[in-house]
């Protein structure tokens, strides 16, 4: 049995790729252990002290549990509008115009910052809602297209005729949905929570036009840190939110292998 060589070049191109993508990480962690008073690499002294500096700052603390609700809100009602948004761009594709579909689209296309400032200048100012619904529909909003574009591609290879064998044998339509759709596509809407979650808990731009007195959220209280102070507590807090996301990928994708292993 012959082997193919990999080529010189093409390795050498992986590693530089992988540096590019790993090298990063790997300053923030060791710059988030140093035992100096500054950001600096590599790491003069190791010390975790920067780390217990994370729940010692009140704002810190305060401003992590408003993104983590935050996040959860703005992904739950995103989901709420995005599956059936999906559904019936999936289902009735025919009949509905297909600019439809670019709608959902909108938020990626037009830049954060022009969504949080109309946001901000049409919902928060112009129509007198408070700070943190606001922030929720903004939320909401940025993380809608990626929702409404992952339920679909789960959608793109369900067999609706099964949906519609349920509903010739008396079940009727909001049912059939939900316990015949829905189950079939339940791979892609947790991959879309997924996505959502992270992309909002991660937000800067539309949370820097929608934050107000008493309510901000953790990327925006890390920049603030930064004006006064600039030891390795803003590595800290990066390598936690870091962690953070790898903790619910892990978690997500064990739940599915148990699913899939108990089908």
């Amino acid at each position: 049995m012959m082997t193919r060589r990999v080529h010189p070049l093409l390795i050498g191109f992986t590693a530089l790729v992988f540096v590019f993508l790993v090298g990063p990480l790997v300053i923030i962690i060791g710059a988030s252990i140093s035992d100096t008073s500054f950001l600096t690499f590599p790491p003069r002294g190791i010390t975790l002290r920067w780390y217990e500096n994370i729940f010692e700052v009140s704002a810190f603390t305060r401003t992590m549990g408003t993104s983590f609700t935050l996040a959860l809100l703005g992904t739950s009602l995103s989901l709420l509008v995005g599956i059936p948004a999906a559904y019936a761009l999936s289902r009735y594709r025919i009949e509905l115009p297909s600019f439809l579909s670019t709608v959902f689209v909108l938020p990626i296309l037009v830049p954060e910052i022009v969504l949080g400032f109309s946001i901000m200048k049409s919902i928060t100012a112009g129509m007198g809602v408070a700070i943190y619904p606001s922030l929720v529909i903004g939320h909401a909003l940025l993380v809608l297209p990626y929702c409404v574009r992952v339920v679909s591609a789960s959608l793109a290879s369900f067999d609706f005729s099964i949906e519609e064998a349920a509903v010739s044998l008396g079940c009727p339509r909001w049912r059939a949905f939900l316990t015949v759709v829905l189950p079939n596509v339940r791979a892609g809407v947790i991959a879309a929570f997924i996505l959502a979650f992270i992309t909002s808990i991660n937000d800067v731009s539309i949370s820097l036009f929608l934050t107000g007195p008493g309510i901000s959220t953790l990327p925006i209280q890390l920049l603030a840190h930064m004006e006064q102070f600039f030891d390795p507590t803003i590595a800290s807090v990066s390598v936690l939110l870091m962690l953070v996301t790898v903790a619910v990928m892990a978690t997500v994708e064990f739940t599915l292998g148990l699913t899939f292993l108990t089908k």
